[in-house]
């Protein structure tokens, strides 16, 4: 269906201004108002040239009002600069990201899934503490393969529920003596 006007015709689905036209007026819409609030799929967007990682980031930075945003496959590397004040739900999967500090910066998050990404260690892991994160994943990162990985990931984040679709276990507690541990000489063979 065209767009009720011309004007209209070469503006990118960022750049419309506020105006008449509605979501099933646009061919392609990709925002779209939920019951009571925002949700973005850009995923799947093969942002291979600087320019569109660069242009891309820019769009992100003006998302302060989404709620729930995909951004899978999209091939990001870093996302430090931009701030979500309200996105509850993100979902980074399939990513370049090679450790949590690359995050934005996300007050609000609940639901945070980071699988299949190249995270290698839980440096920055504390800057999701105080935010109302209830359910991470982090399968098929290297950082899931060290020692006491989940123990570590739940004494960071205390209000954890489930990691990596697992609800927190009794196990998933570190006694006090392996939460600073000794110089030791052991070698964990996998």
């Amino acid at each position: 269906m065209p767009l009720p006007s011309s004007r209209f015709r070469f503006v990118s689905w960022h750049c419309l201004e506020p105006c008449d036209v509605t979501g099933d007026q646009l061919t392609c819409p990709r925002v779209r108002e939920g019951l009571d609030r925002y949700e973005l799929n850009l995923s799947y967007q093969d942002l291979g040239d600087p320019f569109q990682q660069e242009n891309f980031i820019r769009i992100l930075r003006r998302l302060i009002r989404v709620e729930k945003l995909q951004l899978i496959d999209n091939s990001l590397t870093n996302l430090s600069s931009v701030r979500l004040p309200r996105c509850r739900i993100l979902n980074l999967h399939r990513n370049h990201l090679v450790c949590l500090r690359q995050l934005p910066k996300l007050p609000a998050v609940e639901h945070l899934c980071l699988s299949e990404n190249a995270i290698g260690s839980l440096g920055g892991l504390g800057a999701l503490g105080n935010s109302p994160l209830r359910s991470l994943n982090l399968t098929r990162n290297p950082v899931t393969f060290t020692q006491d990985y989940r123990a570590c990931v739940f004494s960071c984040l205390p209000k954890l529920e489930v990691l990596d679709g697992i609800p927190k276990l009794p196990e998933d507690i570190l006694p006090t003596r392996l939460q600073f541990p000794e110089t030791t000489r052991m070698c964990n063979i996998l």
